[in-house]
């Protein structure tokens, strides 16, 4: 599937037209929150409020945790979008799709992208309610935002991914942890296609790899991002130990969202002294 031009285009000037009647200026900054992070949407002033429904070609969030909304408005006095849910290949969107709203945010004139998930903890110095700070992304499986026909207006076919995760927004990060006093780790995130959480034993071998954290969003999103020459922020939320690191316990969807919503204070502090840094 390759979507067209216009279709990016159309979402985009919906957005736009719904921000220029609700008073707000075009956002600069892009926040994308996890599973069970959506509270810090409820933290901006003056939004308007936009469900993924009534935008022209938006898809469906259709995880329970995600709200399915996207806020223009301002947070920490900066004009910024926020998606409150994301789409992801395991709700049986191609790539290309999941990563739709970075473009329409590229076309918007976005230039920062701070991407936030729930994750699993694979380090074994993690402990459930840490930040990990995205410091690269390991994806093992083929699919692609960017394969097939482009357009030249999104980007180049072949592009780096050197620097996927700015290394001046992870010290913005640093900076910004450090004064609020909020640990945060660093590390690299794996990508795990899902619905299903990891074997034991694919664990071990991600950890092998090099794998700090895993989870099942964020990696297309950065990489379209990359594609169209944004800078992109990764945090992770550690929600809960990965399968096999804990004796006698299972991994479930409960536990995850429950954990996200008990860090969410350090997290909203966290997102808030950003988004006023940026």
């Amino acid at each position: 599937m390759v979507i067209p031009f216009e279709q990016y285009e159309r979402a985009a000037d919906f957005i736009r037209q719904r921000a220029e009647q609700g008073g707000q200026p075009l956002p600069e900054i892009c926040m994308v929150l996890g599973s069970g992070l959506g509270r810090l949407a409820d933290e901006m002033t003056k939004a308007v409020t936009l469900p993924y429904e009534e935008i022209p070609g938006f898809p469906r969030s259709t995880v329970e945790s995600h709200a399915g909304l996207l806020k223009i408005g301002q947070l920490e006095g900066r004009p910024t979008a926020v998606l409150s849910g994301r789409f992801h290949y395991y709700e049986g969107y191609d790539m290309e799709t999941v990563a739709f709203y970075v473009r329409v945010m590229y076309l918007l004139g976005v230039k920062k992208l701070v991407l936030t998930n729930a994750a699993g903890g694979v380090n074994e110095g993690f402990q459930v309610g840490d930040l990990m700070l995205i410091a690269d992304h390991i994806k093992l499986c083929a699919e692609s935002p960017s394969r097939g026909a482009i357009d030249s207006r999104l980007g180049q076919r072949f592009f780096d991914m050197t620097h996927a995760y700015s290394p001046a927004l992870r010290q913005t990060a640093r900076d910004c942890a450090a004064r609020l006093g909020i640990p945060l780790r660093e590390g690299t995130y794996f990508f795990m296609a899902g619905p299903q959480f990891e074997t034991p034993a694919e664990i071990r071998a991600i950890r092998l790899l090099g794998g700090d954290a895993v989870g099942m969003s964020t990696v297309a999103e950065a990489i379209a991002a990359s594609q169209c020459g944004l800078e992109v922020l990764g945090i992770s939320c550690i929600t809960n130990l990965a399968a096999g690191m804990v004796p006698g316990t299972l991994v479930s969807d409960q536990e995850v969202t429950q954990n996200a919503a008990l860090a969410a204070d350090n997290f909203c502090r966290l997102m808030r002294g950003i988004a006023a840094a940026l």
